[in-house]
């Protein structure tokens, strides 16, 4: 009788602790999930107020190519085009992944495959530095060491694109690198030997087996990567130039929604126009991000389907 008293005491403490449990794991969800729902509208609400407020034409404001929200246009709207600097938000985001995919698959693949242990110990530290270096210190090294570079190698000012992409291609090679090995580890280790013993190369079982097993997991380490860069702030905005212009080339000094956002949310006021356009550039961030989510989850759900 005093072991199932016993048991039961047990059994019923053991419900308790799930259901304390069970209701800490609620709450905290439910606030994660009220503070997303905050940010989103939060958002949406400013960024919208450019449409509903001061009745700034949509097209006007994602077509236009002058920037000047204390100006009246031609039109007689105020000059609101963010075309220049959606082009070099998405065009350094571009760049900067192509440039660094094939170093980060290349870091990944020597990592995992070819020099696993000795590998390890002399990248990961590496590229767990690269990880913890502040932004500021990236757009500081870009400014005192590959500006006065680009000046001198193909003239002008040195700020412009190609200078922010470098500067990115910094920062993203280690997100895509820790990423895609993690891909390339998760290939089971029967598809490796299965391609050797039907008489493929060390190579050929790399490129044909292991990299396209673990490629939905390389494009969705691409895609962190362009989420990094695209929002990427700081760093940019020293070597990108700050000129609400577009683009005419790869060193014509230029910004991006992000830049314009840091240097110009201080000088406005809340509610006025001025204030309410950079809201609705930071909509424009927010959309984006959202693109890039989804597009990761669309590529995991493909590779778990061809799984």
């Amino acid at each position: 009788m005093d072991r199932m008293k016993q048991n039961l005491h047990q059994a019923s403490k053991a419900s308790y602790q799930d259901y304390f449990g069970k209701s800490i794991s609620l709450f905290c969800a439910s606030l994660v999930g009220m503070l997303v729902v905050a940010i989103l509208y939060f958002v949406m609400t400013r960024g919208l107020a450019t449409f509903t407020q001061n009745h700034i034409s949509l097209r006007s404001f994602l077509l236009g190519q002058t920037w000047n929200p204390t100006q009246i246009g031609a039109n007689g709207q105020p000059e609101v085009g963010a075309l220049p600097m959606i082009v070099t938000s998405l065009a350094v985001t571009l760049l900067a992944a192509l440039l660094a995919t094939p170093f980060a698959v290349g870091v990944a693949l020597f990592v995992t495959e070819i020099a696993p242990r000795r590998g390890g110990q002399l990248l990961q530290p590496m590229i767990e530095l690269l990880v913890g270096i502040p932004s500021v210190v990236y757009g500081f090294i870009g400014l005192s060491a590959l500006v006065p570079l680009m000046r001198h190698l193909f003239g002008g000012t040195g700020f412009g694109i190609l200078t922010g992409t470098l500067v990115l291609f910094v920062m993203v090679l280690p997100t895509i690198t820790s990423l895609a090995s993690d891909s390339l580890r998760a290939v089971p280790l029967d598809y490796h030997s299965a391609a050797l013993a039907l008489g493929a190369t060390r190579w050929q079982m790399l490129y044909k087996v292991v990299l396209r097993a673990a490629l939905p997991g390389i494009l969705t380490a691409v895609i962190f990567g362009m989420a990094r860069a695209f929002g990427e702030a700081l760093a940019v905005q020293m070597v990108i130039g700050n000129a609400v212009l577009m683009p005419k080339g790869w060193l014509t000094p230029t910004s991006t929604l992000t830049s314009q956002l840091t240097t110009g949310i201080g000088n406005t006021t809340l509610g006025t126009l001025p204030n309410n356009v950079l809201w609705s550039l930071a909509l424009i961030l927010l959309v984006m991000s959202l693109f890039f989510n989804s597009l990761v989850r669309f590529i995991g759900r493909r590779g778990r389907m061809q799984k």
